[in-house]
């Protein structure tokens, strides 16, 4: 996956926040909305796309687009930037995959260890009976 080529498919619209933010709010557009045609991406293998779709599934819409929007900040350029570093978050992780989990054996010695631990504390709790007769 190549990030410079996934960021030149990235579509931008700024808009204006909501909020409190007095005349800042009013006259400029401040919040960035970022959207990411899944199925007319170049950047990304289809077996990439499919994991992606699979992964994020609930995110996208009917179109196969992931929106995200950003109004932290009251610079456009800082909202930029950090919808852009959320988006290459989100599509590395939808893309990860776990490492497959090899199960271990128990140790012989530690087998050992606790069936004579178990022996020693049977011959304890029989030294305590009252001999039968």
């Amino acid at each position: 996956m190549n990030k410079d080529l996934i960021i030149q498919e990235l579509d931008f619209k700024a808009v204006r926040s909501s909020g409190a933010g007095g005349q800042n709010v009013n006259k400029v557009a401040s919040k960035v909305v970022l959207s990411f045609n899944l199925e007319q991406s170049n950047a990304l293998e289809a077996e990439q796309k499919a994991l992606i779709e699979e992964k994020l599934a609930s995110r996208l819409t009917n179109d196969k687009v992931l929106i995200l929007q950003c109004d932290e900040d009251r610079s456009q350029l800082r909202n930029k930037e950090i919808v852009i570093r959320r988006f290459l978050q989100l599509i590395m992780g939808a893309l990860h995959t776990p490492k497959k989990r090899v199960p271990t054996k128990v140790p012989k010695a530690v087998v050992k260890k606790r069936l004579e631990n178990k022996r020693r504390q049977s011959d304890i709790k029989q030294s305590r009976r009252k001999p039968d007769f």
